[in-house]
C-alpha cells in the first residue's frame, strides 16, 4: 500500500478513491452492479503495522488510534457469539420448525442478556469493569444458585441474590498461562452411519 497516493491526512493516513471494476464480479447481480457508484472515497491508515479501512474520512473528528481501539473492541462480538453457543449450549438447536427455532434462539439471547445485566450490576456494586468478569463463571454460578434459592422467603432471597452478585464480581477473567494448542476433538465418533433422512423413512425402507 502506497500512502504517498491520494490526499495526505497524516503519517500513514490518507484518502484514496476506489473505482468500480469494469467487469461485474460473478457473485454480484447486474442490478447490484449497476447500483454501485463509479467510485467511492475511503480512508486507509496504519496503526502498529496493521492496515485499517474506513469511511469515516475526517481525521480530526476520528483519530486513527481511537478507530484502531474501536476495531479491537469489535472482536468482543465474536466472543459473545461463542459464549452464547458454547457456555449456554446453543451449538445444537433442537427444534424442528423455523418458527420454533427462532423462538429457541430468542430464548438463548434473552438468557444471555439477563446474565450480562447481572454481571453489569455486580460490577457496578463492587467497582469492577463488566468486561473483565467471567461470563462462563457467571453461568455456572447462576445454575448452582437456581437450585438453592427455590423456596426462600423475601429477605433470604434478597440476601442470596446479593451474595450471588458478590460472587460474580470475584470471578475476574484470568490471563491464559498455558501455551496455545491446536483445536482438536478428543472424543472419537461412534462407528455408526450418519442419519441423513428422517428416522421414520429408515424404518419404512427396512
Amino acid at each position: 500500500m502506497d500512502f504517498r497516493l491520494g490526499v495526505h491526512l497524516g503519517a500513514r493516513d490518507h484518502l484514496i478513491d476506489w473505482t468500480k471494476p469494469k467487469r461485474k464480479p460473478v457473485w454480484m447481480s447486474k442490478q447490484e452492479y449497476s447500483d454501485l457508484p463509479e467510485s467511492i472515497t475511503v480512508r486507509e491508515f496504519a496503526v502498529n503495522g496493521r492496515i485499517y479501512l474506513t469511511t469515516l474520512l475526517n481525521a480530526k473528528s476520528y483519530h486513527k488510534q481511537e478507530l484502531a481501539i474501536l476495531y479491537k473492541q469489535r472482536w468482543k462480538i465474536e466472543l459473545d457469539f461463542r459464549s452464547i453457543k458454547t457456555n449456554m449450549g446453543m451449538e445444537m438447536l433442537r427444534c424442528k420448525t423455523p418458527d420454533r427455532v427462532r423462538k429457541e434462539i430468542a430464548i438463548h439471547l434473552l438468557g444471555y442478556n439477563i446474565i450480562r445485566g447481572n454481571l453489569a450490576q455486580a460490577a457496578s456494586q463492587h467497582e469492577k469493569i463488566p468486561r473483565q468478569l467471567s461470563f462462563r463463571s457467571a453461568v455456572q454460578l447462576l445454575i448452582q444458585a437456581s437450585k438453592q434459592i427455590v423456596g426462600l422467603n423475601e429477605n433470604r432471597l434478597i440476601n442470596a441474590l446479593q451474595e450471588l452478585l458478590k460472587a460474580m464480581a470475584s470471578t475476574a477473567i484470568g490471563k491464559q498461562k498455558r501455551k496455545s494448542q491446536p483445536r482438536a476433538v478428543k472424543r472419537r465418533p461412534k462407528p455408526f452411519p450418519l442419519l441423513t433422512v428422517p428416522r421414520i423413512v429408515t424404518y419404512l425402507t427396512l
